[in-house]
């Protein structure tokens, strides 16, 4: 009973995993400026593969498999969000401007 619960626990984190890389590609092609590209891509990129590690590990028991993939998990979640940020500062520091609709204003806008 134990080890159905398990599989059925581990097969549900796999698919949610999969469903949210997923619907992360598809705001990469759908959003329409760098920005919101970014972020779509950088929120699934850290919570698919927290989701699909979680369900290897619990697929995997008590072994040294599971420390290994805590391990990459706790690297993936120190990396990817610190290179979704370093890509942000540089594409403004590039100057690249924000889409059509709305823009952020800077300080020296906001005087005028």
């Amino acid at each position: 009973m134990f080890e159905i619960t398990l599989n059925a626990l581990s097969a549900i984190l796999l698919v949610t995993g999969g469903v949210f890389a997923l619907i992360g590609g598809l705001g990469l092609i759908r959003f329409p400026d760098f920005y919101t590209r970014l972020h779509a891509g950088g929120v699934t990129d850290t919570l698919s593969p927290l989701l699909i590690v979680a369900g290897l590990i619990l697929q995997s028991g008590g072994t040294i498999l599971s420390l290994k993939l805590l391990l990459i998990l706790l690297f993936l979640l120190f990396t990817t969000p610190t290179a979704s940020h370093a890509l942000a500062r540089a594409a403004m520091a590039a100057g690249l401007r924000f889409w059509g609709g709305e823009r952020a204003s800077t300080d020296s806008e906001d005087r005028r």
